[in-house]
């Protein structure tokens, strides 16, 4: 049965539930009114079961259509290279077989700062990759895909010629934030300090303990006289 044929049974009852209603405020016997009474609690049973039974079709027929588009089940792409020349960013995807599904199955969107990329029914699995922080503008309307054997490139229009250090500006904050710092009119025992306090900071229990140790034995050597010091 289909969602057309339970909207004209529902319209159907409506009708009835409503032409009771009428009967209901013209009736002067109470008996008369107590049947028409019975008969209107049946067809708003049934009405709800009709209406509740549209719902249900009409999530089956969406998703009907849903399995057509999009079969299996998605993972996340991780593994991917990435180039650049003066006019684009290059973001390689290797996944085996590629080149042998329909090309519509290959979908490449983009914005801005980001691109997303589905590749359906790959044997029987969809594979996307998603970035939305990409570390400069692209231009969307020159931007484009390409299936290669085994590949798929993403090409992304720079808005300059701009040199990419890094793919995103994630990674770009990461790499700053890991950086140690090389102020020029620094200290340069101040500098050492700082990297031993990050790796200690960051290092596990082991670590912790190399360090206290090596800096109890520096202390020691420093407060120890020189044996050949008259």
């Amino acid at each position: 049965m289909t969602t057309m044929d339970i909207n004209e049974q529902i319209t159907g009852l409506e009708s009835d539930l409503k032409e009771i209603t009428s009967l209901q405020e013209k009736c002067e016997r109470q008996r008369i009114r107590d049947l028409l009474t019975q008969e209107q609690k049946k067809i708003e049973k049934e009405l709800a079961q009709k209406r509740q039974q549209k719902l249900q079709q009409a999530k089956k027929e969406s998703g009907d259509k849903t399995d057509t588009t999009l079969k299996g089940y998605t993972v996340k792409i991780n593994n991917y290279g990435w180039d650049q020349s003066d006019k684009f960013v290059k973001i390689y995807i290797t996944l085996q077989g590629v080149h042998t599904i329909p090309t519509e199955n290959v979908e490449a969107t983009f914005t801005e700062r980001g691109f997303n990329v589905l590749i359906k029914d790959l044997d029987g699995k969809n594979h996307q990759m998603t970035v939305n922080n990409l570390l400069y503008p692209i231009i969307v309307a020159d931007s484009s895909k390409k299936i290669k054997t085994d590949m798929v490139l993403v090409m992304c229009k720079k808005k300059s010629t701009k040199k990419w250090d890094c793919l995103t500006q994630v990674e770009k904050q990461s790499k700053e934030k890991d950086k140690p710092n090389m102020d020029q009119n620094a200290d340069p025992s101040e500098g050492l300090m700082s990297v031993l306090k990050k790796i200690y900071t960051d290092g596990d229990d082991e670590m912790k303990r190399t360090i206290n140790k090596a800096w109890v034995e520096s202390q020691d050597k420093k407060a120890k006289p020189d044996d050949f010091d008259f």
